[in-house]
Order: C-alpha cells, then structure tokens, then sequence
C-alpha cells in the first residue's frame, strides 16, 4: 500500500487548479495546504504537489527520463472516465493516444491517458469493460 507520492511542480497554482477537480472527481479530499504546496487524500493514501525551487526549473520533467513514468488511477466507471475525458476536452489539456481511445492499453484496457501541465502523464483506468 502507498502511503503518499510526492511531486514537484513549475507552478504550484497551475497544478492545483488542474489536479484539484481530477482528484475531487476520484474521491481524494483535501488534506494539506501550505505555502509551497498541497495535498490531497483518499483513505489510506495522499499526493502532494510541491513547487519546485527556482534553480531546479530549468531541466523540466519528462516521463522518458530515469524517473515516474506515469501515475494511474482507477476509475468508478466507464462513465466516469468518459465525464473526465469530457472534462479534459472542456479545459484543452493534452489527451494523448486519442486516436486508441479508450482501447490505447490494449483490448481489455479500457483507461484514458493525459499530462497534466507539467506533462506529467496520468491514466484513468476503468474497473470494467
């Protein structure tokens, strides 16, 4: 079980306005707030999103690189990934393998893969298919 995962951000406002209503959607609640971060919880674990010092900016992230390659979370429903998808479209965040959706894991794979503004690549899995 993960107790928490930390991440740093470009920018900490950017990120918690994207993060904040994906992760309400997916049941995390608020849990922590300070000046250079936040955090979120469910049950048993919590993400937090840390603004990353100046002088460490420069490099940026890429999923590629030594490194998160990416963060998955499970979906509610098939319904549920469909109105995050919508939601996404709504805020023009990048969707990627738009083309394979919602079959780009595989046939049995019914998910949605975006990046957050950080390019941060996220997946929303469904429980079904």
């Amino acid at each position: 079980m993960i107790h928490h995962i930390e991440l740093y951000v470009s920018d900490l406002k950017e990120s918690t306005e994207f993060w904040g209503w994906l992760l309400k959607e997916l049941g995390y609640t608020p849990f922590q707030n300070w000046k250079e971060g936040r955090s979120w919880r469910d049950k048993e674990s919590y993400i937090v999103f840390v603004q990353v010092e100046e002088k460490y900016k420069e490099v940026g992230y890429h999923r590629k690189r030594i490194g998160i390659n990416h963060l998955a979370f499970r979906a509610h429903s098939k319904e549920q990934v469909e109105n995050i998808r919508l939601m996404l479209v709504q805020k023009q965040a990048s969707i990627l393998y738009d083309e394979l959706y919602p079959h780009a894991g595989g046939i049995n794979h019914y998910a949605l893969y975006f990046e957050d503004p950080d390019r941060i690549k996220v997946e929303i899995v469904s429980p079904n298919i």
